[in-house]
Order: C-alpha cells, then sequence, then structure tokens
C-alpha cells in the first residue's frame, strides 16, 4: 500500500488533495472503490468517475478534481509514462517462493548467485550461470553452460537451450523457448523450391528429394533488458549466434529465425516471424503478425505495420505497409484504388456499350 504522496513522488508526478490516503490497488473510474486509484488520465474518462466510490484519481493535467467529488488526485503529464511506472509499483508478482524448491535438479557444477529463487520442478544443467537475484519459476529448464545475468525473471515452463548467452534483467513470458535448432534443411540435388526462389517461375527439372539437416552449431546471445513473450521462439545460429540486442521486446508468439541479428530498443509485436539471417537495425518496430524473408536487412529506425511482409531490404527510417511491403502513403493510394475498381469497371463498361453504340 502507497499513499498519495509516496506515488506521486515514485512518478515524479504533482498531486493536491490529501496526500495521506493510502492506496492499495488501481482500477478502471467507474469500478474504483474507496481505496483504489481511478485511472482517468483524460477528460473523457471524467464522467465515468462518479460511477464509482473512488476518493483518489490520477487524471490529466488541469484537471478540475474537486468537482468531480474527489479527496486527492495525481496529474499525469505523460499518461502511458506514468502507467509504467504506477504498474511497475503496484505489480503483486506471481507469488513465486524465494530459495530453492526441494524438487529442483541443479547440476553440481551449476552456480547461482545471491538470493536466486528456483521454483518446483526446475531443471539447471551443467556449468550454467545465473546472476544474483533471478526468479526462475516453476518447470523451467536451463541448459548447460547457459550464461544468465542478474535480476532475471523467468515465467512457467520456459526453457532456454545449451550455450545460450543472456545479460541483465532478462524478462521471460510462459512458455518462451530459447535456443532451439534453426529450420536448416538441404537436398542432395537442387531442389524445386531452389529452383523456384532462381526464376521466380517453377520448379524446373529438379526432382522429389529427401531433405538433409543442417545442424546448428551457433547458440543465441541476448542483450540487457530483454523481454521475451508467452510461446516465442529463438532459434540458435547455424554457425554464428543469433542475436538480440539490448531492450529489445518480444510480443507473445514471435519466431525469430537462425542467424537473425536484431539491433537494440526494437519491438516486434505477436506472431510476427522473422525467417533465417535477417538483420534488423536499432529501433525498429514490426507490427502484429509482419513476416520478413530471409538473406535481408531492415535499416535503423523502420515501422511496420501490422500484417506487413517484407520481401526486399528496407532503408533507415521507412514507415512500411503491405504484401508486399512499401511505403505507407503508396499502400494508402493503393488501397483506395482498390476500392474505386467495381466502380472503374463499370464506368469501362458503361464506355464500351457507348463506343459500340
Amino acid at each position: 500500500m502507497y499513499t498519495v504522496r509516496q506515488i506521486a513522488d515514485a512518478l515524479g508526478a504533482e498531486c493536491d488533495g490529501d496526500e495521506s490516503l493510502v492506496i492499495s490497488k488501481t482500477a478502471e473510474p467507474q469500478d474504483a472503490g474507496a481505496r483504489d486509484l481511478a485511472l482517468a488520465t483524460a477528460p473523457k474518462y471524467a464522467e465515468s468517475i462518479a460511477q464509482g466510490a473512488a476518493e483518489v484519481a490520477l487524471l490529466w493535467e488541469g484537471a478540475d478534481w474537486r468537482a468531480m467529488g474527489l479527496k486527492a488526485a495525481i496529474f499525469a503529464i505523460r499518461p502511458r509514462m506514468a502507467m509504467a511506472g504506477l504498474t511497475s509499483m503496484m505489480d503483486p508478482g506471481q507469488g513465486f517462493g524465494s530459495g530453492i524448491h526441494p524438487s529442483a535438479v541443479i547440476a553440481p557444477s551449476a552456480q547461482l548467485g545471491r538470493d536466486v529463487s528456483i521454483g518446483p520442478l526446475v531443471v539447471i544443467g551443467d556449468g550454467a550461470h545465473i546472476g544474483d537475484g533471478s526468479v526462475i519459476g516453476p518447470q523451467c529448464h536451463i541448459g548447460a553452460d547457459v550464461t544468465m545475468g542478474p535480476g532475471a525473471q523467468l515465467r512457467e515452463m520456459v526453457s532456454i537451450g545449451a550455450r545460450v548467452t543472456i545479460g541483465a534483467r532478462f524478462r521471460a513470458q510462459p512458455g518462451a523457448r530459447i535456443g532451439g535448432d534453426g529450420f536448416s534443411y538441404v537436398t542432395p540435388e537442387v531442389s524445386g523450391a531452389e529452383n523456384v526462389r532462381k526464376t521466380l517461375k517453377d520448379t524446373g527439372d529438379a526432382r522429389p528429394q529427401s531433405w538433409l539437416r543442417i545442424h546448428s552449431l551457433g547458440s543465441v546471445t541476448i542483450g540487457d533488458d530483454v523481454e521475451v513473450g508467452a510461446n516465442c521462439t529463438v532459434d540458435n545460429g547455424t554457425i554464428r549466434d543469433t542475436v538480440i540486442g539490448d531492450g529489445t521486446k518480444l510480443d507473445n508468439l514471435v519466431h525469430v529465425g537462425h542467424n537473425t541479428r536484431i539491433g537494440r530498443d526494437c519491438l516486434l509485436c505477436g506472431q510476427t516471424g522473422t525467417s533465417g539471417s535477417v538483420d534488423i537495425g536499432n529501433n525498429v518496430v514490426l507490427g502484429g503478425q509482419c513476416g520478413v524473408v530471409d538473406n535481408i536487412f531492415i535499416g535503423d529506425g523502420v515501422i511496420a505495420g501490422g500484417g506487413t511482409k517484407i520481401l526486399s531490404n528496407v532503408p533507415a527510417g521507412r514507415v512500411m505497409m503491405g504484401y508486399p511491403a512499401v511505403k505507407m502513403e503508396t499502400h494508402t493510394e493503393v488501397y483506395k484504388a482498390q476500392r474505386r475498381l467495381p466502380r472503374l469497371m463499370r464506368d469501362i463498361e458503361a464506355l464500351k456499350k457507348a463506343v459500340f453504340k
């Protein structure tokens, strides 16, 4: 529990009214009780405050909190930034116990830092290093010779393959899989898929063949402050490591293919998939369900809208959309033109009739 003043100080925000009121949790304005902090960071939420019983609210700058019947208010200059700090304060965690659960299986050569929490049925392999203050949730698997920096937070059933290197403050949601083998196969002779890729036409004279596996000798290197969503998969590199830079965040169900290198502070949204050997720059945002073909680069600061399919190199700073990906303004023009096609075809038919007459 926190007082109004404590919350305001933690957020670097201004507050007014009774600063000693105690807040136990956050709530939507219409659902808030007397000890809840109502989240009403824009004028459109003002009316809903009266529907609840909140005495304190997080409001926009200049809001008339007294007219809303409140006893105190905290003012957010940048609401979403305030939400980041507020939710961090109020997060009750997952309730994982401290210490090492008796059912955990830890190799004798593994090294655990100070204040590490190991949950039930965790397996930690030979030579693994777990940094100070890390929390390893139930049923996680950490492979041989993994190095994990301090402050890691692994939710339940996360698996990390052998020889993966991870920086500080890593966070992984349930079911994340780091360090699976890459999807690499080859045929004894040139395959139909290779011919199609070269000619963009047909399979040529390729005959049916069986696929031979190319093993993954590389691993995965992850920087500091990286977060990986539920059921993400990050493949090992074939020879070199797959790399994820500092501060990058992967949403749920994101796939990062073998040999791919992702820069700093990127966002890959849900169901995005990158093929192998993609180079992604810094501060790149790929919207939900984006797809990236193999062996291309995406420059710094690129933003791709949801559902974009990137089939060729993208220069730095571009905003892309569509399948295949084009500049967003071009895609908008194309979309408008597509919507006009039925009318255009009717006009052409009318012109044809007029000409024939």
